[in-house]
């Protein structure tokens, strides 16, 4: 029973013969050379300069791929053994497709990085564990080709996208990131944080009961999130503008306008009306001073100018909501 629950299918690497060994490393050039061609293809339109890179990477992995083949019919004929990396424990992995597609350029370059580290670590590792004279020189020679992997991907890096290229494709991913994601991600929280302000503090005080606010504010910001989602995803389908998936988009937005007004929201599940309005202005006060950052950071808003306008704005329907509620 025991062995049934701990057993796995795939082999270890101890199990693993020479032969084995070869046609594993054979395999693993060959989907590393398919990974860059499929970073090539996606990067192509918006960079082409690291496009470039990963096709020339892709070459460099089927030149070794070659050779690793030649060496194996030398040693053991025609026939490649079938064994893959997810058959054996402990190996590397590596994402399929759809799981890369949405990569930022960043992601994928440090993803590439990772990729031929791993594999290095992976050999002197496996050849620490084998006692075998010409299993032992086998990996280490497949750990210095995938140490020389390394150095040729800087080496294409510096050819392919010098100093300025890679600050302009730097400067076009930060660019999609904001657009995609930060910039209705902020519309949400603005509206989120803001917008709630009245409702929360005006059923506060004017019920002083701290369960009922808090289902007013609960109310209010699911509603104003599912409301700011749908129509950032409605309004534009992204082609023209050029500010990504609707759907990316409407998420960031919906999702950041129910946190903006949930924030204030919590602390009514204190039953003490006092403390948890309280906590509930102080928590708003964070939000504006957050929001007014958020817009320095990321869409270059002098600080002084954005945090004048967020936290007067917040500080008027502050007032207004706790006038109304007294009223």
């Amino acid at each position: 029973m025991l062995s049934r629950l701990f057993w796995s299918s795939k082999r270890s690497f101890d199990s693993l013969s020479e032969q084995e060994i070869l046609a594993l490393a054979i395999g693993a050039e060959e989907e590393d050379a398919r990974i860059y061609l499929a970073y090539a293809d996606m990067l192509r339109s918006n960079y082409p300069a690291s496009a470039k890179i990963f096709e020339e990477m892709a070459e460099v992995e089927d030149i070794h791929r070659k050779s690793l083949i030649e060496i194996y019919r030398q040693r053991f004929g025609e026939r490649i053994t079938l064994i893959r990396r997810e058959h054996v424990q402990g190996f590397y992995e590596r994402k399929p497709d759809w799981l890369r597609r949405n990569l930022s350029l960043e992601k994928i370059r440090g993803e590439a990085e990772a990729m031929e580290q791993q594999a290095y670590r992976f050999y002197v590792e496996a050849a620490r564990r084998v006692t075998d004279a010409q299993t032992r020189q086998l990996l280490g020679d497949l750990a210095l080709a995938e140490q020389g992997h390394e150095d040729i991907t800087h080496m294409l890096v510096d050819k392919h996208t010098p100093a300025d290229v890679k600050a302009e494709e730097d400067h076009a991913a930060r660019r999609q990131l904001v657009l995609t994601y930060v910039q209705p991600g902020l519309a949400g929280l603005m509206d989120g944080s803001v917008s709630t302000l009245a409702p929360i503090f005006a059923a506060a005080f004017a019920t002083q009961n701290t369960w009922q606010t808090f289902l007013v504010g609960m109310s209010a910001s699911v509603g104003a999130g599912i409301s700011m989602g749908f129509t950032e995803a409605a309004h534009d389908d992204g082609k023209i503008s050029g500010r990504g998936s609707p759907i990316k988009r409407g998420i960031a937005c919906g999702v950041m306008t129910a946190l903006g007004g949930l924030g204030h929201t919590l602390p009514y599940l204190i039953p003490y009306f006092w403390i948890a309005t309280t906590m509930a202005v102080i928590i708003a006060i964070f939000e504006l001073w957050a929001i007014a950052f958020i817009q320095n950071r990321f869409m270059e808003t002098p600080f002084l100018r954005a945090a004048f306008q967020v936290v007067v704005g917040g500080g008027l329907v502050l007032g207004a909501g706790i006038l109304i509620g007294n009223g």
